[in-house]
Formats: structure tokens, sequence, C-alpha cells
């Protein structure tokens, strides 16, 4: 008869646990995946328990032993993430520490044996904490924090504001008597006055926000672009290299009119010379003018020291065979735009629109004697004061003896 008691072994020896390495552990576990082959088998095969070989299958399968090259000990999903979980708790309660011993270093600089809410006040005034740390760290009320913050005035930061009632009579000043000037020209003219009084002028956007602010500021452009394209270049580096010249009608009260011719020099911008007439330009007018403008800027003289360019358009005073005669007898190098292209002579188109604009429109025109008799005022102002963009907004002459002293 067969007993049904289990034999006990009796191990009589010296017996150790066997340790597996990480890589012995993924070797066995890779037999497991081998076709006809079961777990219970691989497990028989190197004396291991069943549970104990699927526990390894599912932490390779999770890569918890894939550190096989650094012999590392293999630490569970689990515990990692709690490990992560308690780094983060970690970094929070040392950001929110370091900013409680921020605010409390703070606190500890403005209080000297006063009250609370005056302290969190003062730093929630400041800016640099936000109320709601600010409260919790010394202890005091949000509410009462926040009400008594809308009950305090704003701090002014920056520099006190400097008055503008001098500065905007200044300003009416520069505009009754040149209405068609904008802010930066009005900006030039006031910087000029404060140089000739060594004393510092003001800066363009302050005499922009006050020119805003009491309504002196033009009206933008609206009107349409010219789709006429020039890419040439009619402006100089230096003076006495080319000079434009160009024509331009004044319509009196009367219904005179008055018909204007000028030389302007291509790099200072100064109107050397002008002639003007109730009749129309002829070759003896623009003759009359180019001698006027070499004797204004070299006197008495029979030749030019060197060849100096004449840009007109293709009038019939211009282009005239005794104007083009006298021109290359004094030394001068006639030139002519296209046909139909005034842009090839810009710069005489814009000093007509400039000088209608700020000077025939805003002034008196009974009749033509008036008008010729104030011609010469006007160019000596557009000479002498009128700030222009392309020279630093300062006027011809300024540039010019700016030229001379360097």
């Amino acid at each position: 008869m067969t007993s049904h008691i289990p034999k006990i072994e009796v191990l009589s020896g010296r017996e150790r646990r066997r340790r597996w390495s990480t890589a012995e552990k993924l070797t066995i576990v890779q037999e497991t995946y081998e076709p006809d082959v079961t777990v219970s088998i691989v497990a028989r095969r190197h004396g291991i328990q069943p549970n104990q070989l699927f526990a390894w299958r599912k932490l390779a399968a999770q890569g918890a032993l894939t550190a096989t090259a650094s012999q590392e000990e293999v630490v569970p999903a689990s515990e990692y993430r709690a490990l992560q979980n308690q780094v983060k708790e970690l970094q929070r309660l040392l950001g929110k520490k370091t900013m409680e011993g921020e605010i409390l270093k703070e606190a500890l600089e403005i209080a000297s044996g006063f009250k609370k809410t005056p302290v969190a006040l003062a730093l929630v005034a400041e800016g640099q904490f936000a109320m709601t740390k600010v409260c919790e760290t010394l202890g005091v009320a949000r509410s009462n924090i926040a009400e008594s913050m809308k009950r305090r005035p704003s701090k002014a930061r920056g520099r006190p504001p400097l008055a503008d009632r001098e500065l905007v009579d200044e300003i009416k000043t520069i505009i009754d008597d040149m209405p068609t000037y904008g802010y930066r020209r009005v900006h030039a003219i006031l910087c000029r006055k404060a140089r000739s009084e060594s004393r510092p002028w003001p800066n363009a956007k302050r005499v922009y926000r006050v020119m805003k602010v009491h309504g002196m500021l033009l009206q933008r452009h609206t009107g349409a672009l010219d789709t006429r394209r020039h890419d040439g270049r009619v402006a100089v580096e230096q003076s006495n290299l080319r000079w434009c010249s160009d024509g331009f009608e004044i319509g009196c009260d009367n219904k005179e009119k008055v018909r204007v011719a000028f030389a302007l020099d291509c790099c200072d911008r100064e109107a050397i010379a002008h002639v003007a007439t109730t009749e129309g330009i002829k070759s003896e007018d623009v003759q009359d003018l180019v001698i006027t403008a070499v004797e204004n800027r070299f006197g008495l003289i029979n030749t030019l020291p060197k060849p100096i360019e004449w840009l007109t358009d293709n009038g019939s005073c211009f282009i005239a065979k005794d104007t083009r005669s006298l021109l290359v007898d004094i030394g001068m190098e006639p030139c002519s735009t296209p046909i139909r292209s005034p842009q090839s002579n810009g710069m005489a188109e814009a000093f007509v629109k400039t000088f209608k604009r700020d000077y025939v429109s805003v002034n008196p025109r009974p009749d033509a004697a008036t008008v010729i008799a104030q011609l010469p005022s006007w160019f000596e102002h557009y000479n002498t004061l009128h700030p222009h963009k392309a020279l630093g907004y300062r006027s011809p002459r300024e540039f010019l003896n700016r030229q001379t002293e360097t």
C-alpha cells in the first residue's frame, strides 16, 4: 500500500540562495518566448519558481530589466513614479519657501515696530510679489489689503512730467507764423531756438504729444499716390555739382498770374536765384536766372571753376538755343529730363510743392505787384529758416555753414 505522506528532504550542508544577474534574467525571459516552450518548462529547466519567472517577464515588458550594461539595481515602475512625485513636491516646497523667505526679508527691512497690515500694503505696492502670497505669508486678510489698495493713489513712475504751458505758448507762436508746419518742423525750430539760448530743447515725442493733446497736429495726407516710378537719384553729395531749375505759376485774387523760375542746388537745397514776371517765362528770363545764380554763388566771374550740371525739364525756355549757348559759355552742362517724366526733376517739383504750401497759400495775393514784392522775403525765409528733412531738419544756410565749418 502506497503512503500519501510527503517525504521531507533534509539539507545537511550549507545552502545559499541563488542570485541571478540582470543579463541572466533577460536570457531566461527570452527562452519563454521560444516556440513550443512554456513558462513552467523554462522554470524547471533553471530550477526557479514559475511565479518568479512570471514576475521577471512582467518587469521586462515594463522596461525595468533593460539596464543590463550598467548592471544597476532593478527599480519597479511604481517606486520610480513615487520618487518622481517626491522630487516634484520637494521642488515646489523649495520654491515656496524661497519666496516666503524673500517676502519676510523685505518685510523685516520695512517693518520696525508697527502692525503687519501697513507692511503688507507697502510690499504689494512695490509690485514684486503677488498679493495672495504676501497675505498668506504675513497672515493678513487679502480682502482688507485689496480694499485698501483701491483707495491708495497709484505711485507715479519715472520722472515727474514737465509743465507744458510754456511749451504750448512757444508752439502756438511758431504755428501762428507758419501754420503749415507739422510737429517735426516745429520741433526743429524749438531746438534751434533752445541752442541759441544755451538751454535744453524738448524731445520730439513730447512736442508730438503736446500738439496732439491741444489739437495742433496737421491732418494726414489722404491723396492718391503717384504710380509712376523713378529709380534715378537727383540729389548729390556735394554742393555746386548739380543745379536744378523749374517754373511755376501763382494765381492772384484779381485773376492776374505771376510766373516764377528758380535755380536750386541739389545738395544743400538752397534756392540760389529766382526770376518773376507776369508774362510767360522766356529764354531771356532763364538766362538772367543763370547769370544771377552764378554771381550769387561765385561772384563776378566769366567761367565756372568746374562744370556744374543744369537739370531742367523740356520747357521751351530751358531748351532754347540761346539758353544752352549761355550755359556752355559759362561752363555748365545742360541736362534735360525724358519726355513726360517729371520724376526725373523731382527735387524741383518738390520745391514747388513746398513753396506753394508754406508760403503762397498762407499769404495775401491781391495782385501781381504784391506777390512779386513778397517773393524775395519768401525765398529768404526758405533759405534761412525753413527746416528741411533731407538736411537733418536744418535750413539750407545752416547746412552750408556747417559744411564750411567742417
